[in-house]
């Protein structure tokens, strides 16, 4: 098969998983807001400046990047709610898949 013919048959399949990285990262940024505000998160994490208080300010981080230095990614955000660490605790069994991706939503969008 030639270079141009296995680059045509490949394409639909990297789109397929382009799409669905961005399917899985799709939540809704206003439910987020309430949620964050809901569980408190603004008490250790400002939106509105990246100060550090108890946890990192989180304003900034549509522009690509997380307080830590990583990429701003919704893998990464999805790992710090899940694993939490620092003082921040775990939200893996506290939020549903749903509410974990309106929140990343919200946060993407500081």
């Amino acid at each position: 098969m030639s270079h141009w013919k296995l680059l045509a048959a490949s394409l639909p399949l990297a789109l397929l998983g382009v799409a669905g990285t961005a399917q899985a990262a799709a939540g809704n940024a206003g439910n987020g807001k309430a949620l964050f505000e809901k569980n408190q998160c603004g008490v250790c994490h400002k939106t509105d400046s990246n100060e550090k208080t108890i946890g990192p300010g989180l304003k900034g981080i549509k522009d690509g990047k997380l307080p830590s230095g990583k990429d701003a990614t919704y893998e990464n955000i999805l790992e710090n709610i899940n694993v939490g660490g620092g003082g921040m605790p775990s939200y893996k069994d506290r939020l549903s898949q749903t509410e974990k991706d309106d929140v990343i939503a919200f946060v993407m969008s500081l």
